[in-house]
Protein backbone atom coordinates (compact mmCIF):
# COMPACT_ATOMS: atom_id res chain seq x y z
CA UNK A 1 0.00 0.00 0.00
CA UNK A 2 1.28 3.13 -1.19
CA UNK A 3 2.45 5.63 1.80
CA UNK A 4 1.64 9.50 1.33
CA UNK A 5 3.53 11.58 3.62
CA UNK A 6 2.38 14.97 3.00
CA UNK A 7 -0.58 17.24 1.95
CA UNK A 8 1.27 18.59 -1.37
CA UNK A 9 1.60 14.38 -2.05
CA UNK A 10 -1.83 13.88 -1.81
CA UNK A 11 -3.23 16.39 -3.87
CA UNK A 12 -0.72 16.00 -7.01
CA UNK A 13 -1.79 12.16 -6.48
CA UNK A 14 -5.59 13.28 -6.63
CA UNK A 15 -4.94 15.88 -9.77
CA UNK A 16 -3.14 13.08 -11.29
CA UNK A 17 -5.72 10.80 -11.07
CA UNK A 18 -8.66 13.17 -12.08
CA UNK A 19 -6.36 14.09 -15.13
CA UNK A 20 -5.97 10.73 -16.47
CA UNK A 21 -9.71 10.07 -16.08
CA UNK A 22 -10.71 13.20 -17.85
CA UNK A 23 -7.97 12.24 -20.28
CA UNK A 24 -9.29 8.85 -20.85
CA UNK A 25 -12.89 9.69 -21.77
CA UNK A 26 -11.77 12.51 -24.11
CA UNK A 27 -10.20 9.59 -26.22
CA UNK A 28 -12.22 7.69 -25.87
CA UNK A 29 -14.79 10.32 -27.38
CA UNK A 30 -12.05 10.55 -30.11
CA UNK A 31 -11.05 14.21 -29.37
CA UNK A 32 -7.61 15.49 -30.82
CA UNK A 33 -4.57 13.81 -28.72
CA UNK A 34 -3.21 18.01 -28.57
CA UNK A 35 -6.82 18.58 -27.06
CA UNK A 36 -6.61 16.10 -24.29
CA UNK A 37 -3.01 16.76 -23.23
CA UNK A 38 -3.89 20.64 -22.51
CA UNK A 39 -7.56 19.79 -20.60
CA UNK A 40 -5.74 17.15 -18.71
CA UNK A 41 -3.45 19.64 -17.78
CA UNK A 42 -5.86 22.26 -16.95
CA UNK A 43 -7.51 19.44 -14.46
CA UNK A 44 -4.18 18.27 -13.41
CA UNK A 45 -3.53 21.86 -12.32
CA UNK A 46 -6.90 23.03 -10.87
CA UNK A 47 -7.19 19.50 -9.05
CA UNK A 48 -4.08 19.60 -7.46
CA UNK A 49 -4.84 23.68 -6.42
CA UNK A 50 -8.10 22.92 -5.21
CA UNK A 51 -7.62 19.61 -3.58
CA UNK A 52 -4.11 20.87 -1.69
CA UNK A 53 -7.13 24.00 -0.44
CA UNK A 54 -9.30 21.70 0.71
CA UNK A 55 -7.37 19.79 2.74
CA UNK A 56 -4.96 22.36 3.98
CA UNK A 57 -9.05 24.00 5.24
CA UNK A 58 -9.40 20.38 6.49
CA UNK A 59 -6.45 19.58 8.63
CA UNK A 60 -6.94 23.35 9.64
CA UNK A 61 -10.83 22.93 10.90
CA UNK A 62 -9.59 19.94 12.78
CA UNK A 63 -6.89 21.25 14.43
CA UNK A 64 -7.65 24.84 15.63
CA UNK A 65 -9.28 22.91 19.01
CA UNK A 66 -5.81 21.15 19.68
CA UNK A 67 -3.90 24.53 19.10
CA UNK A 68 -6.48 26.20 20.91
CA UNK A 69 -5.54 23.67 23.47
CA UNK A 70 -1.95 23.43 23.74
CA UNK A 71 -2.03 27.04 23.07
CA UNK A 72 -4.46 28.51 25.97
CA UNK A 73 -5.41 31.39 23.67
CA UNK A 74 -7.80 31.74 20.63
CA UNK A 75 -6.63 30.56 17.78
CA UNK A 76 -7.84 31.45 14.08
CA UNK A 77 -8.40 29.42 11.25
CA UNK A 78 -5.93 31.68 9.33
CA UNK A 79 -3.39 31.59 11.96
CA UNK A 80 -3.00 27.90 11.36
CA UNK A 81 -3.18 27.69 7.69
CA UNK A 82 -0.23 29.80 8.48
CA UNK A 83 1.31 27.89 10.43
CA UNK A 84 0.98 24.86 8.28
CA UNK A 85 3.07 26.21 5.04
CA UNK A 86 5.91 24.51 5.54
CA UNK A 87 5.11 21.71 7.60
CA UNK A 88 3.84 18.46 6.65
CA UNK A 89 0.92 16.99 9.13
CA UNK A 90 3.87 14.29 10.50
CA UNK A 91 6.00 17.42 11.96
CA UNK A 92 2.66 18.81 13.46
CA UNK A 93 1.82 15.57 15.03
CA UNK A 94 5.62 15.24 16.36
CA UNK A 95 5.34 18.43 17.89
CA UNK A 96 2.27 18.06 19.20
CA UNK A 97 3.30 14.54 20.67
CA UNK A 98 6.25 16.78 22.22
CA UNK A 99 4.31 18.80 24.25
CA UNK A 100 2.16 15.99 25.22
CA UNK A 101 4.79 14.31 26.23
CA UNK A 102 6.32 17.70 28.38
CA UNK A 103 2.64 18.12 30.03
CA UNK A 104 2.52 14.87 31.05
CA UNK A 105 6.22 15.53 32.74
CA UNK A 106 4.79 18.62 34.27
CA UNK A 107 1.77 16.79 35.85
CA UNK A 108 4.46 14.02 37.16
CA UNK A 109 6.26 16.48 38.65
CA UNK A 110 3.19 19.10 40.35
CA UNK A 111 2.09 15.35 41.79
CA UNK A 112 5.60 14.48 42.69
CA UNK A 113 5.62 18.00 44.95
CA UNK A 114 1.99 17.75 45.80
CA UNK A 115 3.22 14.45 47.54
CA UNK A 116 6.89 15.74 49.18
CA UNK A 117 4.72 18.63 50.44
CA UNK A 118 2.08 16.17 52.24
CA UNK A 119 5.29 14.18 53.20
CA UNK A 120 6.97 17.02 54.64
CA UNK A 121 3.81 18.74 56.30
CA UNK A 122 3.25 15.00 57.84
CA UNK A 123 7.09 14.56 59.22
CA UNK A 124 7.05 17.83 60.77
CA UNK A 125 3.46 17.53 62.50
CA UNK A 126 5.21 14.29 63.76
CA UNK A 127 8.34 16.04 64.67
CA UNK A 128 6.75 18.56 66.72
CA UNK A 129 4.07 16.24 68.20
CA UNK A 130 6.09 14.21 70.09
CA UNK A 131 7.99 16.84 72.10
CA UNK A 132 4.80 19.10 72.94
CA UNK A 133 3.04 16.21 73.96
CA UNK A 134 5.52 15.01 76.34
CA UNK A 135 5.65 18.39 77.60
CA UNK A 136 1.84 19.15 77.71
CA UNK A 137 2.07 15.40 79.84
CA UNK A 138 4.64 16.52 82.41
CA UNK A 139 3.36 20.24 82.91
CA UNK A 140 -0.34 18.15 83.86
CA UNK A 141 1.64 16.04 86.15
CA UNK A 142 2.82 18.51 87.93
CA UNK A 143 -0.61 20.75 88.11
CA UNK A 144 -2.45 17.48 89.59
CA UNK A 145 -0.02 17.42 92.48
CA UNK A 146 3.28 16.41 91.61
CA UNK A 147 4.95 19.96 92.08
CA UNK A 148 4.64 19.14 95.82
CA UNK A 149 6.29 15.75 95.56
CA UNK A 150 9.98 16.43 95.75
CA UNK A 151 10.51 13.02 94.47
CA UNK A 152 8.87 13.81 90.91
CA UNK A 153 8.86 17.52 89.99
CA UNK A 154 12.55 18.27 89.35
CA UNK A 155 12.98 15.28 87.43
CA UNK A 156 9.80 15.98 85.29
CA UNK A 157 10.94 19.55 84.91
CA UNK A 158 14.17 18.43 83.60
CA UNK A 159 12.16 16.00 81.03
CA UNK A 160 10.13 18.80 79.91
CA UNK A 161 12.97 21.00 79.72
CA UNK A 162 14.51 18.64 77.34
CA UNK A 163 11.55 18.48 75.30
CA UNK A 164 11.54 22.14 74.75
CA UNK A 165 15.30 22.00 73.92
CA UNK A 166 14.50 19.28 70.89
CA UNK A 167 11.51 21.60 69.97
CA UNK A 168 13.90 24.76 69.79
CA UNK A 169 16.25 22.57 67.68
CA UNK A 170 13.70 21.26 65.42
CA UNK A 171 12.60 25.19 64.48
CA UNK A 172 15.95 26.02 64.19
CA UNK A 173 16.67 23.48 61.99
CA UNK A 174 13.97 24.40 59.87
CA UNK A 175 14.48 27.87 59.70
CA UNK A 176 18.09 26.96 58.73
CA UNK A 177 16.56 25.45 55.72
CA UNK A 178 14.09 27.73 55.30
CA UNK A 179 17.20 30.29 54.59
CA UNK A 180 19.68 28.13 52.54
CA UNK A 181 17.00 27.89 50.19
CA UNK A 182 16.06 31.29 49.70
CA UNK A 183 19.11 33.33 50.42
CA UNK A 184 22.00 30.73 49.09
CA UNK A 185 23.15 33.50 46.78
CA UNK A 186 24.28 35.72 49.41
CA UNK A 187 26.85 33.04 50.36
CA UNK A 188 29.51 35.30 51.14
CA UNK A 189 33.23 33.32 49.41
CA UNK A 190 36.47 33.89 50.85
CA UNK A 191 39.98 31.53 50.69
CA UNK A 192 40.57 30.28 53.88
CA UNK A 193 42.62 27.13 54.98
CA UNK A 194 40.11 24.14 55.28
CA UNK A 195 42.33 21.72 57.05
CA UNK A 196 42.47 24.60 59.96
CA UNK A 197 38.95 24.89 60.02
CA UNK A 198 38.12 21.22 60.28
CA UNK A 199 41.06 20.74 63.17
CA UNK A 200 39.44 23.70 65.09
CA UNK A 201 36.02 22.20 65.06
CA UNK A 202 37.29 18.43 65.60
CA UNK A 203 38.76 20.17 68.92
CA UNK A 204 35.37 21.49 69.78
CA UNK A 205 33.79 18.51 69.21
CA UNK A 206 36.07 16.15 71.52
CA UNK A 207 34.10 16.05 74.50
CA UNK A 208 31.02 15.07 72.73
CA UNK A 209 33.00 12.28 70.97
CA UNK A 210 34.76 11.14 74.41
CA UNK A 211 30.83 10.95 75.67
CA UNK A 212 30.81 7.55 73.54
CA UNK A 213 34.78 7.04 73.49
CA UNK A 214 35.09 8.06 69.82
CA UNK A 215 38.42 9.17 68.57
CA UNK A 216 38.06 11.75 66.02
CA UNK A 217 41.28 12.34 63.47
CA UNK A 218 42.63 14.87 61.18
CA UNK A 219 44.24 12.41 58.90
CA UNK A 220 47.52 13.64 57.80
CA UNK A 221 46.88 17.21 58.98
CA UNK A 222 50.28 17.96 60.21
CA UNK A 223 52.51 15.94 57.67
CA UNK A 224 50.59 17.86 54.12
CA UNK A 225 53.21 19.36 52.15
CA UNK A 226 50.92 22.53 52.86
CA UNK A 227 47.60 24.16 53.55
CA UNK A 228 44.83 23.20 51.83
CA UNK A 229 43.13 26.53 50.94
CA UNK A 230 39.69 26.61 49.08
CA UNK A 231 37.44 28.94 48.30
CA UNK A 232 33.79 28.52 49.81
CA UNK A 233 31.82 30.25 52.82
CA UNK A 234 33.77 29.23 55.83
CA UNK A 235 30.54 29.68 58.00
CA UNK A 236 28.74 27.53 55.80
CA UNK A 237 31.38 24.94 55.69
CA UNK A 238 32.25 25.07 58.97
CA UNK A 239 28.40 24.08 59.30
CA UNK A 240 28.81 21.01 57.05
CA UNK A 241 31.67 19.88 58.92
CA UNK A 242 30.03 19.95 62.64
CA UNK A 243 27.15 18.31 61.03
CA UNK A 244 29.10 15.27 59.57
CA UNK A 245 31.26 14.83 62.68
CA UNK A 246 28.37 14.94 65.02
CA UNK A 247 26.38 12.19 62.61
CA UNK A 248 29.75 10.10 62.60
CA UNK A 249 29.85 10.62 66.77
CA UNK A 250 26.02 9.68 66.97
CA UNK A 251 26.01 6.70 65.05
CA UNK A 252 29.69 5.18 65.05
CA UNK A 253 30.36 2.49 67.55
CA UNK A 254 31.06 3.28 70.73
CA UNK A 255 34.90 3.02 70.82
CA UNK A 256 35.41 3.48 67.33
CA UNK A 257 37.00 6.30 65.17
CA UNK A 258 36.22 9.52 62.66
CA UNK A 259 38.64 10.26 59.89
CA UNK A 260 38.45 13.55 58.46
CA UNK A 261 40.49 13.36 55.02
CA UNK A 262 41.86 15.71 52.79
CA UNK A 263 42.50 14.81 48.51
CA UNK A 264 43.95 16.91 45.91
CA UNK A 265 41.29 16.77 43.14
CA UNK A 266 43.89 19.55 40.74
CA UNK A 267 41.55 22.17 40.94
CA UNK A 268 39.56 20.99 43.92
CA UNK A 269 40.00 19.41 47.39
CA UNK A 270 37.79 16.53 48.26
CA UNK A 271 37.12 16.34 51.69
CA UNK A 272 36.24 13.25 53.36
CA UNK A 273 34.31 12.05 56.80
CA UNK A 274 34.88 8.76 57.72
CA UNK A 275 33.14 6.74 60.77
CA UNK A 276 33.34 2.93 61.60
CA UNK A 277 29.97 2.79 62.84
CA UNK A 278 27.43 0.24 61.96
CA UNK A 279 26.69 1.61 58.72
CA UNK A 280 23.54 2.67 56.08
CA UNK A 281 21.60 -0.58 54.49
CA UNK A 282 21.59 -0.05 50.45
CA UNK A 283 17.80 0.72 49.92
CA UNK A 284 18.21 4.16 53.09
CA UNK A 285 21.11 5.80 50.83
CA UNK A 286 19.33 7.15 48.45
CA UNK A 287 16.43 8.89 50.87
CA UNK A 288 19.77 9.77 53.61
CA UNK A 289 19.43 13.41 52.67
CA UNK A 290 15.66 13.96 52.78
CA UNK A 291 14.16 15.77 55.22
CA UNK A 292 13.23 14.43 58.63
CA UNK A 293 14.22 10.50 57.09
CA UNK A 294 16.42 8.53 59.81
CA UNK A 295 17.72 4.93 58.96
CA UNK A 296 17.20 4.30 63.14
CA UNK A 297 13.96 6.48 63.48
CA UNK A 298 14.19 5.14 67.74
CA UNK A 299 17.55 5.32 68.17
CA UNK A 300 17.56 9.07 65.98
CA UNK A 301 15.25 10.87 68.42
CA UNK A 302 17.00 9.00 72.01
CA UNK A 303 20.15 11.00 71.05
CA UNK A 304 18.09 14.20 69.94
CA UNK A 305 18.84 14.67 66.14
CA UNK A 306 16.35 16.58 64.40
CA UNK A 307 16.65 14.40 61.10
CA UNK A 308 17.24 17.76 59.41
CA UNK A 309 20.97 17.46 59.26
CA UNK A 310 21.90 16.19 56.06
CA UNK A 311 19.25 17.94 54.75
CA UNK A 312 21.15 21.08 55.27
CA UNK A 313 24.45 19.97 54.46
CA UNK A 314 22.89 18.67 51.03
CA UNK A 315 21.55 22.42 50.80
CA UNK A 316 24.72 24.14 51.82
CA UNK A 317 26.41 21.95 49.33
CA UNK A 318 24.97 22.27 46.20
CA UNK A 319 24.49 26.03 46.88
CA UNK A 320 28.51 26.08 46.43
CA UNK A 321 27.81 24.28 43.05
CA UNK A 322 29.18 20.65 44.41
CA UNK A 323 27.58 16.96 45.06
CA UNK A 324 28.08 15.22 48.01
CA UNK A 325 27.97 11.87 48.03
CA UNK A 326 28.24 8.78 50.38
CA UNK A 327 29.53 5.15 50.37
CA UNK A 328 28.61 2.55 53.49
CA UNK A 329 28.91 -0.64 54.36
CA UNK A 330 27.04 -2.67 56.61
CA UNK A 331 29.00 -3.29 59.97
CA UNK A 332 31.72 -1.32 58.38
CA UNK A 333 30.96 2.24 58.40
CA UNK A 334 30.20 5.68 56.55
CA UNK A 335 32.18 7.86 53.95
CA UNK A 336 30.48 11.17 53.80
CA UNK A 337 32.56 13.35 50.51
CA UNK A 338 32.35 16.57 49.28
CA UNK A 339 34.55 18.69 47.19
CA UNK A 340 35.51 22.40 47.54
CA UNK A 341 36.85 24.90 45.07
CA UNK A 342 40.76 24.80 45.65
CA UNK A 343 41.73 28.63 46.22
CA UNK A 344 44.09 30.36 43.87
CA UNK A 345 46.89 32.55 44.14
CA UNK A 346 44.83 35.40 43.00
CA UNK A 347 42.11 34.39 45.73
CA UNK A 348 44.81 34.44 48.50
CA UNK A 349 44.86 38.03 47.63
Amino acid sequence: MMTIKTKENASLLMAAVAAAIVAAVMIIDGNAWWIVLIVGIVVFVAMSLFSLYMMKAYVAYKLKPIYSMVLSRQVHTAEIVEEMQDKNVESISDELTAWADDNNKEISRLKQSEAFRKQYLGNVAHELKTPIFNIQGYISTLLDGGLEDELINRKYLERAEKSIDRLINIVNDLDTINKLENDMNRLKMESFDVVALTKEIAEQLEMEAAKRNIKVSVKGADSLPSSFRVVADKHFTGQVLVNLIINSIKYGKEGGQTRIRFRDMMDKILIEVEDTGVGIAKEDLPRIFERFYRVDKGRSREQGGTGLGLAIVKHIVEAHGERITVRSELGTGTTFAFPLKKATTKDAK
